[in-house]
């Protein structure tokens, strides 16, 4: 769904860095009450946005992409695992950003994400380059060729997370060094659910680190690939019993045009891919997946086994979306109805009834 490169990112094949900013963030009740405690309202917020009560903070990259495939080819474009992940949560909660990017990154990116209401403060921008990712997709559109990676500011990014995000409902680390993941972390009061993404470079490159950070972690987010890689096995399912022995609580393993699994214990749950008659650019779908993912869990409050189950179709939904577009384009003119349609359509599409 997102795309791979080999080359020693600080964020993955859709992550890259952030800017500095501040997003009008809409209001919502601290942490008291709290998180898993049953269902938690969501006021509709300005057409397209969902106000949620959960606080939603992102470690990853903004970036500036340059792709091409059979459809089309754009030119430094926004990008980055932080991008796709809070655009596809702000539709569904509160989401702000922990990124940096260089002085060159241009502002109309930013309005584009304060626009989504997405706290930028944590997003710094420093004297330099932004990350910068230029990439080509054949007609098999599940995996890119990386055709230039400049890192840029993104090389010696730091994340320092500001103290008035020290104390998120809910975290998300995007991929990059999991050293780097796991300092993060540290930096907050523990939150209510930690989900993580990792790279095969990481898995391969600093897999003790990687498996330290599992066990503060309860959800992880890879595809096949790594997660084939990281339990050593070509099965899926013995995979699996070996990353939740590991920590986490849920695996998730994207599966491009084949869909979505969740392990969660002894339980498998399996979502197609949206059937689409156009497809333009994958990249960021995974990123995209994952703030869907995430948004929803934060929007309800809830951690049920149900709970969880809808929250991989809304991420499957608005990785559905992505693809539709080069970019973040799709999602621009996207409300929260063409989300709801498109959950009652995957909801349609599979199910059936008892003999």
């Amino acid at each position: 769904m997102t795309r791979k490169t080999g080359k020693k990112p600080s964020g993955k094949d859709s992550g890259r860095a952030g800017a500095r900013g501040k997003g009008r963030v809409p209001a919502r009740p601290g942490r008291a009450g709290a998180m898993g405690k049953g269902a938690v309202s969501a006021a509709p917020g300005r057409e397209g946005v969902m106000v949620g009560t959960g606080n939603l903070l992102v470690l990853g990259s903004v970036a500036l992409d340059s792709v091409k495939t059979p459809f089309g080819e754009v030119s430094e474009v926004l990008g980055g695992s932080a991008s796709f992940f809070a655009t596809a949560a702000s539709y569904f909660t509160a989401v702000s950003v922990i990124a940096v990017v260089g002085e060159d990154f241009p502002e109309r990116h930013l309005d584009f994400l304060r626009q989504r209401d997405i706290d930028l403060t944590g997003l710094e921008r420093r004297q330099g380059k932004t990350f910068r990712w230029r990439g080509e997709y054949s007609y098999q559109l599940n995996e890119a060729k990386t055709l230039d990676t400049q890192l840029n500011v993104f090389e010696t990014f730091r994340p320092h997370v500001p103290a008035s995000h020290q104390s998120p409902d809910m975290l998300f680390l995007a991929n990059i060094d999991p050293d780097l993941q796991r300092g993060v972390l540290e930096q907050v009061k523990r939150p209510w659910l930690v989900a993580c993404d990792t790279m095969n470079f990481w898995i391969e490159g600093k897999r003790d680190a990687l498996f330290r950070l599992l066990t503060e972690v309860d959800v992880l987010v890879i595809n096949d690939g790594e997660a084939r890689a990281l339990g050593q096995n070509s099965n899926l399912v013995a995979v699996s019993r070996m990353i939740l022995g590991a920590g986490p609580k849920t695996l998730i393993i994207k599966r491009g045009e084949y869909g979505v699994l969740m392990f969660t214990g002894d339980r498998v749950f399996a979502v197609p891919a949206f059937p689409l008659e156009e497809v333009k650019d994958p990249t960021g779908a995974g990123d995209c997946f994952a703030g869907g993912f995430m948004g929803y869990l934060a929007r309800t409050g809830k951690l049920s086994e149900d709970a969880l189950r809808r929250a991989v179709v809304y991420g499957s939904v608005m990785a559905s979306f992505a693809v539709e577009a080069f970019s973040l384009d799709r999602l621009r003119g996207l409300e929260y109805k063409d989300i709801e349609a498109r959950f009652g359509a995957f909801k349609q599409m599979t199910v059936f009834e008892e003999f």
